[in-house]
């Protein structure tokens, strides 16, 4: 087997891909274009063989992804491409390694770059007031739905998954409180806002009922009078922005990054923050204290003095 070829080695781990590990048609496409790239460039070094592959070759083939090839009209990488690419070979030197082809893991200890620390996308207290006041109008069933499911995403920094994922029996309106199911089933009991807990009356009441056909749990329905599903619930924000003027791009997600934002903002600790969001630890939490300094030096270069 040492005399193996790397590209025969290569379809050998495709095979083990598909076959032994199940992967979707989509991840092993990816991994065969990742590894023809790989292949590639050993075999402009001349390794034609996996046994004279060092990891020397493999950072090599890491810097050279960042850095591109403009003679060859190769653009350099994002990290986050560099990063599955590098996978690709991580994965394919281990399969070698434990099929007995090299005696050594020699990418092992070669790691992919982390990515940039992206700071969550949160919208102004009144652009949010401005997409719930467009998601509730005009006046009825289906708009009396969007509203409450969106007055609910923002009041407790909810995933869409929750939300769509609740039964009419998980809010108690009388306590303003619901139970969220998270990652992992854990459940997390979140309070929620009074305008909230208005707009989910008023479905109940009034929306509600004009949506159900058949006996269902389901807080949030569709038309047809099944649970609402994710893409939707994404899809009745994005409308909602839309008629409120919001250019940005708005997700599900922006209402759950504002709410952490916004209670930051107002003075909250950050560990109650990370409890009503669910998050396992506090570090990831965190990173919403980033937004808020930001905002505070803003402030302060604008406003101080002394500050330039």
């Amino acid at each position: 087997m040492d005399q193996l070829s790397v590209e025969d080695v290569v379809l050998r781990y495709l095979d083990h891909l598909t076959v032994e590990k199940g992967s979707a048609a989509n991840t092993v496409s990816s991994y065969r274009r990742d590894l023809a790239r790989y292949a590639e460039f050993l075999d402009g070094l001349g390794r034609t063989s996996l046994t004279a592959v060092t990891e020397a070759d493999v950072r090599e083939f890491l810097v050279a992804l960042r850095k591109g090839n403009p003679a060859e009209g190769a653009a350099p990488l994002a990290d986050s491409s560099v990063a599955r690419t590098l996978v690709a070979a991580r994965g394919f030197h281990k399969f070698a390694a434990a099929e007995g082809v090299v005696v050594d893991d020699v990418a092992h200890a070669v790691r992919p770059p982390k990515p940039a620390r992206r700071l969550p996308k949160a919208l102004a207290v009144d652009e949010v007031l401005a997409i719930l006041e467009a998601a509730g109008a005009p006046d009825h069933p289906r708009a009396l739905r969007d509203r409450a499911m969106l007055e609910l995403l923002y009041s407790c920094g909810a995933r869409i998954s929750e939300v769509t994922a609740l039964d009419v029996d998980d809010i108690d309106t009388e306590s303003r409180a619901v139970v969220l199911r998270g990652k992992g089933g854990k459940e997390r009991i979140v309070p929620v806002g009074r305008p909230a807990i208005a707009a989910i009356d008023a479905y109940l009441v009034r929306g509600r009922p004009a949506l159900v056909k058949k006996s269902t749990p389901a807080l949030f329905l569709n038309i047809r009078g099944g649970r609402l599903s994710r893409q939707s619930a994404w899809q009745v924000l994005v409308d909602a922005a839309e008629r409120a003027g919001v250019r940005k791009d708005v997700s599900p997600h922006t209402l759950r990054h504002s709410f952490a934002t916004h209670l930051l903002d107002g003075g909250a600790d950050v560990r109650v923050v990370q409890e009503l969001l669910g998050h396992s630890s506090v570090t990831t939490t965190q990173v919403y204290t980033l937004v808020t300094v930001n905002t505070m030096r803003e402030v302060y270069a604008t406003a101080h003095p002394r500050a330039q």
